[in-house]
């Protein structure tokens, strides 16, 4: 029988004193990262709770329209890259109440609503205005018998001028045609070493089923004041584009010209998580199910088009990787489906980026994208050892403090790791691919009898290459898996949940995962994730 893990001991201590401990935190009763590296812990399956991983059907009324004509629906806040700026979008339909999708489609002309946003911090005087840009995308499929698709208006509006940790109101839509309902947003705290959000979400693989409105619960009973989407959005490409669906797309439709998708998913979803992101802002990047091949070999069109990203205000020329700042914490999105080499552009953004950080000012770096380079789940394993080895000298040598990702639907949680080597000045690796997706759990692990992959079977099918080796040192020498749970590896667990990300001070942060079978005050896993920077200098170069 595995251990009881010593995080479930301080889980009680580390809620209560989340609310009522002022100051620096003291971490008594609570394990931190200096207490490791842990022995590694698997806590055993529970195949008593599976979970409901079915979609929501379009008759469910969380899914359907709830506006008439061109009123503004699907309404979501995202940040740009500092704390005086926010993205307000939202989607305006066809007259007839829907998006079009069939053989013969009329895409809408975006020119032909407003994009406009009332604002202001009194609820009955919005005294601000902005404007901003709108557009349309079509999902097109060259071939016989699949329906194409063209999407209502996407309206995308930044605010700026705003004031740190203030309440805002607001309205979206067209004065002319129709106005949303009043929403609210808090802007993040101001950029400095002790200012943070107070809880930061993190969750993956969301999808919409019964599963997912469970995760989105108890994210909302902990009242974060931001949600990092680490890619896995709606997974319509689980369906064909006639809305038939599967949980395993490959197993169902072998046969198809090309992976279909259904995009009005991506409606349903929109519609659903707005109680949440009208009013929380969303930061998502993307992951592989939103890549939705179509014609003229575009992909990635839903994801780019329908959410905003702060890429030009943080000098990325792409929706696949941008940063942004929150409090005291640096936030780098980082794409693992566009080119990530040496020589890539997004490499040289990232060296510009990380060269301009000042750890006087914000001293938590924080590093997202989608697949883990940490898991042990036989599900994706070693699936992006090629970005790895690409990047993570660089993160190492700024100091990254924590890495999320999804991808693998369970969860796990890294000691301090560099290059598969325990090492005090690593960062944490968390994956939290379990946000509930319809896909189900992941459960195998490498390191079991007869679990570890062909190598040959291992690499993105989408970004290609080989980098995945027999390890050359340690406990695992000369082979492809460890024939135990890595050392790496703290604590895994095969559940649905979320997690809260705390930073209380410039040393130290409070993560908690949640799962979902649990009851709302209590967490599965929590520890306090330390920082070290008189251990741990940062070896590069900052650029002034």
């Amino acid at each position: 029988m595995a251990a009881m893990p010593p995080a479930l001991l301080g889980v009680s201590l580390a809620l209560l004193c989340s609310v009522l401990c002022p100051g620096p935190l003291l971490a008594g009763g609570i394990p931190t990262t200096l207490d490791g590296p842990f022995p590694p812990v698997t806590v055993p399956l529970d195949k008593s709770f599976r979970g409901n991983a079915v979609d929501l059907p379009d008759t469910d009324r969380r899914v359907q329209r709830t506006v008439a004509g061109f009123g503004p629906e699907q309404v979501s806040v995202s940040l740009s890259s500092k704390y005086d700026s926010v993205w307000i979008s939202w989607i305006t339909e066809m007259f007839a109440g829907e998006f079009q999708i069939g053989d013969k489609i009329t895409p809408l002309d975006p020119n032909s609503v407003e994009s406009v946003v009332y604002y202001g911090v009194l609820r009955s005087g919005r005294s601000h205005q902005a404007t901003g840009y709108s557009l349309i995308y079509n999902q097109l499929y060259p071939f016989e018998g699949l329906k194409n698709y063209t999407s209502g208006i996407i309206h995308h509006v930044r605010l700026k001028g705003l004031k740190p940790n203030t309440l805002y109101y607001y309205q979206c839509g067209d004065p002319s045609i129709a106005m949303s309902d009043v929403y609210y947003f808090r802007t993040m705290p101001i950029t400095g070493p002790r200012s943070y959000p107070s809880r930061v979400a993190v969750v993956g693989d969301l999808g919409l089923t019964y599963n997912t409105t469970s995760t989105v619960d108890h994210m909302l009973s902990n009242h974060p004041d931001l949600v990092l989407l680490v890619g896995g959005v709606t997974y319509a490409n689980l369906y064909l584009t006639n809305g038939t669906g599967a949980d395993c797309y490959s197993c169902s439709f072998p046969q198809t010209p090309i992976h279909e998708t259904y995009q009005p998913r991506w409606d349903y979803w929109g519609r659903f998580m707005q109680p949440l992101v009208s009013k929380v802002p969303i930061m998502v990047i993307e992951g592989n199910h939103e890549i939705e091949e179509q014609a003229e070999n575009q992909t990635f069109v839903a994801y780019s088009s329908r959410f905003a990203f702060p890429s030009k205000e943080s000098g990325s020329s792409s929706t696949f990787y941008y940063s942004f700042n929150a409090g005291g914490i640096h936030f780098l999105m980082l794409g693992a489906y566009i080119s990530y080499n040496k020589s890539s552009d997004q490499y040289r953004w990232l060296e510009k980026d990380l060269s301009k950080v000042d750890r006087e000012v914000t001293p938590w770096l924080v590093a997202t994208w989608h697949p883990p380079w940490y898991s042990t789940y036989t599900a994706h394993y070693r699936e992006v050892e090629c970005m790895r080895v690409a990047m993570e000298d660089l993160l190492y040598s700024y100091g990254v403090d924590v890495v999320f990702n999804g991808h693998v639907h369970a969860y796990e949680r890294s000691n301090r790791v560099y290059n598969y080597t325990l090492d005090p000045c690593g960062p944490v690796h968390i994956t939290v691919g379990d946000g509930g997706n319809r896909e189900k759990m992941a459960i195998t692990h490498a390191d079991e009898p007869g679990n570890c992959p062909d190598p040959s079977t291992t690499p993105d099918t989408y970004m290609g290459g080989f980098c995945a080796f027999n390890f050359t040192s340690g406990p695992a020498t000369g082979k492809f898996c460890w024939d135990r749970q890595p050392e790496y590896s703290a604590y895994r667990e095969s559940s649905f949940g979320h997690g809260i990300f705390e930073v209380k001070n410039e040393t130290h942060a409070l993560w908690t995962w949640h799962r979902n079978q649990d009851l709302y005050n209590k967490a599965g896993d929590v520890i306090y994730i330390v920082r070290q920077p008189d251990k741990c200098p940062i070896k590069a170069k900052r650029r002034v």
